[in-house]
């Protein structure tokens, strides 16, 4: 299997240790590879539009909160 290339977010700037996300393309041009640089053995599988959707809620507003709600429930 060939190594993922990984880059991580534009917004982490150029300090290596901070955290960030990271996106690959899967090998054989499948679904994108996400994961968060903290925990790189965790990778999240979507296709591109479902990443845009994502991003387009995000930039919207509509998961404003979300996070807040999730850690309610889990509390």
């Amino acid at each position: 299997m060939p190594e993922l290339v990984w880059q991580k977010s534009s917004f982490s700037g150029d300090d290596a240790s901070r955290d960030c996300m990271e996106i690959a393309p899967a090998p054989g041009g499948g679904p994108l590879l996400l994961r968060e640089s903290d925990t790189p053995s965790t990778i999240l599988r979507m296709p591109a539009f479902s990443l845009r959707a994502l991003l387009d809620a995000a930039r919207s507003g509509a998961l404003d909160g979300a996070a807040a709600a999730v850690s309610r429930r889990s509390a």
